[in-house]
Order: structure tokens, then C-alpha cells, then sequence
């Protein structure tokens, strides 16, 4: 059994919460590997799955013998590996007589086994066989722009799988804004039939259309292959209701005496209660109240010595 250590530290408690589940997401880690035995195609297959997302992928080169993700107590190492990198979306690679060219993708929740696309990988094409100017060649990194062509990922069982977890693998980070000159690739995913999909990557080239918004042009940059669907597992009820919890939106509050206008921006109204200025306690005497005490009592001396003046008079 494996031991569970808690972390002692500040740092390590960190990267715990990090690693822990969220309610909102951030980008998600790709955990590559192959099994025992594999061909010249699918190991091509890999390497280039993994250069068009080296910015957040692991790539294991070792082989694996205990991953075996279809069969009970054979995701045992997996999901080990899924703990240690924090990658929830994985590719298997296996070749084998009975299931050439084999490629397993799934994902996990919690670091544990979420579901399961199994296909088999033909007509297979790597970026080397394809001509086109290197300055169209996308940037890595970049945001893509994924298309889904046909009616059987909307009307298939398995072809909707497959287009929820190539959605997961390819799209990276969730933004909800977006420069369009900065998205210079597309992913088209085109149904042929009810088990067969046409995957291949295209680089986007931006042209004068005589309007606000320009022309696009797909130039094939490669990989190409098809997958050919052979077995899926999708996730229990329960699991998926509780991976699909989504935070509650609180609705905004509104702000009071708050106006917003184009020029000025936020503009705030503040409400000043009467000061009653007249009747604040003065922590000193001013000047001007000792002078008219002063003023007072002059004219009080003055009306003391009026009345001996008449008697002098008399």
C-alpha cells in the first residue's frame, strides 16, 4: 500500500491546493506514455501529439507493463502517475497483434479514471511530408480553433465521446476573450463514417476580404490520421455529476447612485448630510469673540460714566 504523507510546510500546502479539484478549472496537463511493446507509427504518433502541446504535456519514454487502462486493477499505475505529474487527460500507446497501432485516451477525475476512448491509428501522415511556407507554421502556444464536421457527433454515441475528449486534449486553456490574429491554427475533425474519424492540423492564413473581418485559408501542416473507434467507456452517473458541479453565479449586486458614461467612465453620486456648522463645539476661542467681548465692555464703561457727567453738569 502507498503511504500518504501530508505536507508540513507552507510551500507544500500549497502545491496540494494547486493539485487539488476545482469548481472553475484552469488549463489542463497531458500525461503521455506507451506500453510494453509499440510500433514505429504510433511512437511517431506520440512524439507529435506531444510537440503540439509541449507548453503543457509530460512525455514518459520508459515502457509501462502494469497500464493497462480497459482491464480491472490495470489503472492502478496510471492514476499513480496522473497524482504525481497533475496531468488530467492521458494518451496510452500499445501495439499488439490483436489491436494494431493502438491509442488509448481518457481522462481523470480526482486522479482517478474518468473515462476511456480506445481507437486504432491508420493512415498516418507526420508534419515531415507536408510543404508549405515555414512562416505560416503555427506558434506554439497558440490558441487553436477546433472544427467538428458531421452529423454522427451529434447522432453517435461514440463519436460524441470522442469529440468531448478531443475537445479536452486540444483546446488548452478556457479564455473568454480573444484576439483573432492571434489564432493562426485549426484542428478539423471530420466523422467519415459511424467509426471513422479524419483528424489533421492546419495552419490559418489571414487574406483581404474587402471587409472588417478577413478571409481564411486552411493550409495542411500536419499530423493527419484517421482514428477508428474500437472500444469506450464512459463515466458512471454519479461520477459525472459530481465532476460536472459547476460555483453557483451570485447575481451582482446593484450599485447605488452609480451612473456610467462613455467619456468619463464610472461616475459616483455622494449624498453629504447638513453639516450644521452653527452649533459645532470650538475646541478654542476665536479671536473675533474676545474682540467683541472687548467692544462690550468699552461701551459699558461709557454708559457707567454718562450719569456723573449730568450731575456735574447740574
Amino acid at each position: 500500500m502507498l503511504e500518504i504523507k501530508t505536507a508540513k510546510t507552507r510551500r507544500g500546502k500549497r502545491e496540494l491546493e494547486k493539485r487539488a479539484p476545482k469548481l472553475v478549472e484552469s488549463g489542463k496537463k497531458t500525461l503521455i506514455l506507451h506500453g510494453t511493446k509499440t510500433s514505429a507509427v504510433l511512437n511517431a504518433v506520440l512524439a507529435q501529439i506531444f510537440h503540439l502541446k509541449k507548453d503543457n504535456a509530460v512525455k514518459f519514454s520508459r515502457k509501462n507493463e502494469n497500464v493497462k487502462p480497459f482491464e480491472a486493477g490495470g489503472e492502478t499505475s496510471l492514476e499513480f502517475f496522473s497524482l504525481k505529474t497533475d496531468c488530467s487527460i492521458f494518451l496510452y500507446g500499445s501495439h499488439s497483434k490483436k489491436r494494431p497501432d493502438n491509442l488509448v485516451l481518457g481522462r481523470t477525475y480526482d486522479h482517478h479514471i474518468y473515462d476511456l476512448v480506445e481507437v486504432g491509428v491508420e493512415n498516418f501522415k507526420p508534419m515531415e511530408s507536408f510543404s508549405y511556407d515555414k512562416k505560416l507554421a503555427p506558434k506554439e502556444g497558440s490558441k487553436p480553433c477546433i472544427v467538428f464536421i458531421g452529423e454522427g457527433f451529434e447522432a453517435v454515441e461514440e463519436l460524441k465521446h470522442l469529440k468531448e475528449v478531443l475537445l479536452d486534449l486540444l483546446r488548452g486553456e478556457v479564455v473568454e476573450n480573444l484576439n483573432l490574429a492571434g489564432v493562426d491554427r485549426a484542428y478539423v475533425c471530420a466523422a467519415l463514417s459511424p467509426n471513422r474519424v479524419l483528424f489533421t492540423h492546419c495552419a490559418l492564413r489571414l487574406k483581404k476580404s474587402g471587409t472588417v473581418v478577413p478571409r481564411m485559408e486552411l493550409v495542411e501542416v500536419g499530423p493527419s490520421m484517421d482514428f477508428v473507434i474500437r472500444r469506450h467507456r464512459p463515466p458512471n452517473e454519479s461520477l459525472r455529476k459530481e465532476a460536472m458541479k459547476t460555483s453557483r453565479e451570485k447575481p451582482k449586486k446593484k450599485e447605488k447612485n452609480v451612473k456610467r458614461d462613455d467619456l468619463k467612465g464610472k461616475i459616483g453620486s455622494i449624498y453629504i448630510p447638513d453639516q450644521k456648522v452653527g452649533e459645532t463645539a470650538l475646541p478654542y476661542k476665536a479671536k473675533g469673540v474676545k474682540r467683541e467681548r472687548r467692544e462690550a465692555k468699552r461701551k459699558n464703561d461709557k454708559d457707567e460714566n454718562a450719569p456723573k457727567r449730568k450731575k456735574e453738569d447740574a
